[in-house]
């Protein structure tokens, strides 16, 4: 549990590792993933690595994976998870076996493809030529009263009825006699349906109407052999005159890609070539389907591999790129290496790279060392799936500074909290913490899933927070008695209602009285009394009191809880200085001022009460007034040294005797605490530095005399103290003013909880009095349609508005008060992440790329 409540402690190795056994011990550590190597060939050009031919070869292998990868999923066929562990990452000698697999599959896939794409364009070809052969002899049939076909076209051409045909082009004759001395040719083909309006305009414009078309619709969709999509085409039949007119349309053909394919003019010949094409059209039917079925083995034996090919490819480059920044020795025998790891799995880490030398057969051990740095390691704080979300709320700020105090722990109790103070509601409550539930109990087949979606990993990442915000937001909705802007009577108010119905219908602004029989002089045992939800007068003015003094009192002792995290820090790096001149300045600033002011708020509560007999003695109603003073003209007057008589009868002016000294004092030391947390801590390193430099002379002189004669001496320079002291004063000073500042503007910034909570509030009796209230007032048969309707109009909008939005809302408000107003008081986040050489994280980023 130490890394939780703080990093864990790292050092800095150097590794020594044999050539032979670099591949099979580094492959260890990435199963490990405790491991962080640091580069050492920051100027050498990637491409100039040892290594760099290795990587080559894996990068394509990953592509000739990838390609049958997509084959795969174009079929649809499902590919098989790896069962059980990951496969381990494969010596390199077996790449020359995996880049054979790879090679035979990818060239028999693409024989395969070719193949099929070729029989699938004739087969297209012939199914084009069945539907012209089809498609004309109907348009010929159309005919049949000529001496031949041509000749009966000819005349149907020319006949005095154009509406009799379907085509919009026509030949010119000059007469009936001229037209069948000339007879026309014809050609047939297959164009895109699409393209068939342009097709007729650039026909008749081209041609100056000297030509005729008809056309019509291929019922069934074809599929195009590239690209495997189902397109819709027509059959066209143009008739024309002259070898002219015959080029200029079959350029005009070709420029719209429209497919021309012979047709013969006689029946008999039409009928035998729609004989051989079908005849065809069957042979090609066996062949394709045997070449879909051959395709589709192939693709199935390599589903059930391809998953796990994936991982031992990606394992082998991770490894090459890993072992891309060693060093080699100057034998070229030996790799040397430098890596973070926790000091805690060193013997861990000794063990793994004892089994990767016993796998490689080596006979010489790795040598691990510590080595001594001046540079800051990396935070490492050790996480499960419950506290990851929540450390990742303290990282999003700021990665903490090598082993300074990680307030990930405390969120977990104080992140939920907060939250549900600003949301609390039973109803809203117990709907996001069965959606949270819902996600925790349904965890493994949800991350099995890989639902892609950011919105979505983002709520399922944070599952534990929202089931926690959900359960924190019930108790909290129990301590407002509040669900869905209504409220639950379980133990009985303790007020009584001592007028008649009649009365409070007509008299809408009647108020119980405290100091009567209307009130029983005992408190409702959990929580707020139900009566306060009938109080329309004055409901948001009690609420609103007791809701702004609860946040004040939860900031007061939060910020508290945050300075103290700084004495752990403080006496943690041995900061002595810190301690005296910041940390108990510090302390006693917020104390003296802001605790004393919530303990004010207490004592209101404990010591006055709705008449002066509660306190016990009877002679205490001549002494003591009804009312206390307030709070906020206390502290106010507080600060000012004021002492203003309280104008309301029946008021006290103090809560105790010695108030006002009290106070005074208590602002004095405050004030002092300033100038200490200014000047102090600049003030003992000047004297350190004094000190060190009154000492610096004398070792120099004891050095002189000690040692051989010639050696030059210098004079110590004080320029760079000078320059550090500048520094510490600028600094001191940003951090006492933006401290004594904070101090003021973060307890008003609590204030966010009360206003929130009293929006989310009147948002939800704003939903329930304007829906919900209306449709359960309705009577009769039309009344529970309207109430059906209503409802779920209700229910959206608490949905949508009050747990989503609302719910959002208050998520960045916390997120702000940890942020802002807790850890700016100890937490500097200065470092930066640990980010080991693992094959589980870098599987799962290669899962979300490919996602």
């Amino acid at each position: 549990m130490g890394s939780l409540f703080r990093s864990e402690e790292m050092t800095l190795c150097q590794l020594f590792l044999q050539s032979e056994a670099a591949y099979a011990c580094v492959s260890e550590l990435g199963e490990l993933g405790l491991v962080q190597f640091r580069d050492l060939n920051p100027d050498v050009n990637a491409f100039q690595r040892k290594f760099v031919n290795e990587v080559r070869r894996c990068d394509e292998m990953e592509r000739k994976l990838r390609y049958l990868e997509k084959e795969i999923r174009r079929d649809g066929i499902p590919m098989l998870e790896i069962p059980g562990e990951c496969p381990e990452a494969p010596q390199p000698r077996e790449m020359i076996d995996l880049e054979a697999t790879f090679e035979k599959l990818e060239n028999e896939l693409r024989e395969v493809n070719q193949n099929a794409e070729a029989l699938k364009r004739n087969y297209l070809e012939l199914t084009e030529l069945k539907h012209i052969l089809r498609k004309t002899q109907v348009f010929f049939d159309e005919h049949e009263g000529g001496a031949n076909t041509t000749e009966s076209m000819t005349r149907a051409l020319i006949s005095d009825d154009p509406n009799k045909h379907m085509g919009q082009v026509q030949l010119g004759f000059r007469d009936k006699q001229e037209s069948l001395e000339f007879l026309p040719c014809f050609v047939a083909g297959v164009i895109l349906r699409e393209r068939i309006p342009a097709f007729e305009r650039m026909l008749w414009r081209a041609c100056r109407g000297n030509v005729f078309l008809r056309q019509a619709e291929i019922d069934t969709p074809l599929e195009d052999p590239s690209s495997s999509d189902q397109v819709y085409k027509s059959v066209f039949i143009i008739f024309f005159q002259g070898d002219q007119l015959k080029t200029r349309v079959k350029k005009i053909c070709e420029g719209f890609r429209a497919t021309l394919y012979p047709c013969p003019e006689a029946p008999a010949d039409r009928r035998e070539m729609a004989m051989g094409v079908m005849t065809r059209i069957e042979d090609l039917n066996t062949v394709l389907g045997q070449t879909q079925d051959h395709r589709h083995r192939v693709l199935v034996a390599a589903a059930k591999n391809i998953k796990n090919w994936f991982v031992k490819v990606r394992k082998i480059k991770a490894i090459y790129h890993t072992l891309n920044l060693f060093n080699l020795d100057v034998t070229q025998k030996c790799l040397i290496a430098e890596c973070w790891v926790p000091a805690l799995d060193l013997e861990t880490i000794q063990l793994a790279l004892r089994r990767g030398t016993e796998r490689s057969g080596s006979s010489v051990p790795p040598i691990l060392n510590r080595m001594e740095t001046a540079e800051d390691p990396p935070t490492y704080n050790r996480t499960n799936k419950f506290t990851f979300a929540f450390q990742n709320l303290i990282y999003a700020y700021g990665v903490a500074t090598y082993r300074e105090v990680n307030p990930a722990p405390y969120t977990i109790i104080t992140f939920p909290f907060l939250f549900a103070v600003m949301f609390g509601d039973l109803g809203h409550g117990a709907l996001m913490a069965a959606f949270g539930f819902w996600m925790c109990y349904k965890e493994k087949p949800l991350q099995a899933k890989k639902i892609d979606s950011e919105i979505w990993n983002i709520f399922f990442g944070g599952r534990y927070i929202i089931l926690l915000m959900g359960l924190f937001s019930m108790y909290t909705g129990l301590i407002y008695n509040d669900i869905f802007s209504k409220s639950l009577n379980i133990f009985g108010s303790s007020w009584r209602n001592n007028y008649n119905n009649e009365t409070l219908v007509a008299n809408k602004l009647l108020q119980l009285n405290p100091d009567s029989n209307d009130y029983l002089q005992y408190p409702y045992p959990f929580g707020i009394d139900p009566v306060w939800q009938l109080a329309e007068s004055n409901k948001i003015i009690f609420m609103n009191a007791y809701k702004m003094k609860i946040s004040i009192i939860i900031g007061v002792f939060h910020m508290l809880f945050g300075v103290c995290m700084s004495l752990w820090n403080h006496i943690y790096f041995k900061r002595r200085i810190s301690i005296y001149v910041e940390f108990i300045p510090q302390i006693m600033f917020l104390t003296l001022l802001f605790f004393y002011m919530v303990l004010l708020m207490f004592i209101k509560w404990t010591t006055y009460g709705p008449t002066p007999g509660h306190l016990g003695d009877p002679e205490m109603i001549k002494t003591s007034g009804y009312c206390a003073p307030s709070i906020l003209i206390t502290f106010i007057n507080m600060m000012l040294f004021k002492t203003d008589p309280n104008t309301r009868p029946l008021c006290d002016d103090v809560m105790f005797a010695g108030q006002m000294g009290l106070q005074k004092f208590f602002v004095i030391v405050a004030l002092l605490c300033v100038p200490v947390m200014l000047f102090g801590k600049p003030y003992f390193i000047m004297r350190e530095q004094k000190q060190r430099a009154e000492s610096q002379p004398l070792q120099s002189t004891e050095a002189a005399e000690n040692g051989a004669a010639g050696g030059a001496t210098h004079e110590p320079s004080h320029a760079h103290d000078h320059e550090d002291i500048s520094e510490v004063f600028i600094h001191q000073a940003i951090h006492t003013i933006e401290y004594v500042l904070g101090s003021v503007s973060h307890t008003a910034s609590y204030l966010r909880l009360w206003a929130l909570s009293l929006a989310h509030a009147q948002l939800a009796e704003v939903a329930w009095n304007m829906l919900l209230r209306k449709g359960l007032m309705s009577m009769g048969f039309q009344g529970g349609i309207f109430l059906y309707v209503v409802f779920a109009g209700w229910a959206a909008i608490s949905v949508s508005i009050l747990v989503l939005m609302e719910g959002l809302s208050a998520f960045l408000h916390t997120l702000r008060l940890h942020w802002v107003e807790f850890q700016s008081k100890f937490y500097a986040g200065e470092g930066y992440l640990f980010q080991p050489f693992s094959f589980e994280v870098i599987l799962d980023s290669a899962g979300q790329g490919e996602e």
